[in-house]
């Protein structure tokens, strides 16, 4: 593993490397926050963002510190002598290769935690839209369509008291979706790998080993678990036919925690309700994927995270882990590598 010390903050470039964010402004206007941390109260720190993978490519060279994410290539490591440090934009890091970082010393944070809110909020939004037949409602209004009152038991709107939801994954994410779950009375289940952590989040939190017979009593099972070896493709077809056929899927989570096939299959046959999701294996979705065709889907283009707060909830986690830097601290704030 190459060690070498931290840059002062004299000796210190940062490299915004985002498609859309507005991460250089938001840095700028912070300035005096980041002075605060600094060792000797440094004034200005050199920084500037690229806003495509090619002049990320041409430019990394100058950095000490990146933050990015979906632009980020294992080879870019070649094109990055300086680099000591690199901050993710978002809280996954399956894209980032940790041994090859580790053996060249590089550290590396996650953004864990900083849309909390906003895919807590864009599970229940989804949930409620299915209960609340919200997505018919907006179908109607494109055609002018004025709904009459419906004899049907199974074809009305619904309600969620006494409803059971099933969170795979009970992190910040999850644990802030279970507590507005149950401010609507809902009977939440959840499953954690420590199941004694954050467990009043919940009404009971189980391992993961017991997700084949929670499965069977949900009404909604949620996906807000980062995707790792032991959760991709955890709902297969297996899980899909436990799942009660008025069940609901709502992945707000990595596309490949779901076996796509399986799930186009439950889908299409009626094995489950339908299903809110947010994050395909391939994206964009392609305009001949099956699943824009589906009534029963929900379909959101991976904005569960999307929040006006983004990138000043992103700065105040770099600015953190900067000062740690600094100080020497063996611990970053969301620690990878």
């Amino acid at each position: 593993m190459t060690t070498q010390p931290f840059p002062a903050p004299e000796d210190l470039t940062i490299c915004f490397a985002h498609i859309a964010y507005q991460l250089e402004p938001i840095f700028a206007r912070r300035q005096a926050d980041l002075r605060a941390r600094t060792p000797a109260g440094q004034e200005r720190i050199p920084y500037f963002q690229v806003w495509t993978p090619d002049d990320l490519t041409a430019r990394l060279p100058e950095a000490d510190v990146l933050l990015v994410s979906g632009f980020w290539q294992n080879e870019l490591l070649n094109a990055a002598p300086r680099l000591r440090f690199i901050q993710s934009i978002g809280a996954g890091v399956d894209q980032f290769d940790l041994d090859a970082l580790r053996r060249r010393g590089i550290r590396l944070a996650n953004a864990s935690g900083v849309n909390s809110n906003a895919v807590s909020e864009h599970a229940m939004a989804l949930i409620l839209a299915f209960t609340r037949h919200i997505h018919t409602g907006r179908d109607r209004q494109q055609s002018r369509a004025w709904r009459g009152m419906i004899g049907d038991l199974s074809l009305r709107e619904d309600e969620l008291g006494g409803k059971t939801l099933l969170i795979i994954g009970l992190g910040k994410i999850g644990s802030r979706l279970a507590k507005l779950a149950r401010a609507f009375d809902m009977h939440v289940l959840a499953t954690k790998r420590n199941p004694t952590a954050a467990a009043a989040a919940a009404d009971s939190v189980h391992p993961p080993d017991q997700l084949p017979a929670l499965l069977p009593q949900a009404d909604f099972v949620a996906l807000t678990c980062p995707l790792t070896p032991a959760t991709e493709n955890l709902i297969d077809a297996a899980a899909f036919a436990r799942m009660k056929e008025s069940a609901y899927l709502i992945n707000v989570a990595r596309g490949r925690c779901v076996d796509e096939p399986a799930m186009l299959a439950a889908l299409q046959s009626g094995a489950i309700a339908g299903a809110g999701i947010d994050h395909f294996w391939d994206e964009p979705l392609p305009q001949d994927s099956p699943f824009w065709d589906l009534r029963n889907v929900l379909i959101t283009p991976h904005t569960g995270g999307e929040t006006c707060m983004y990138e000043e909830n992103l700065i105040d986690i770099l600015l953190e882990n900067l000062r740690r830097l600094w100080q020497g601290e063996t611990q970053l704030f969301n620690q990878v590598v």
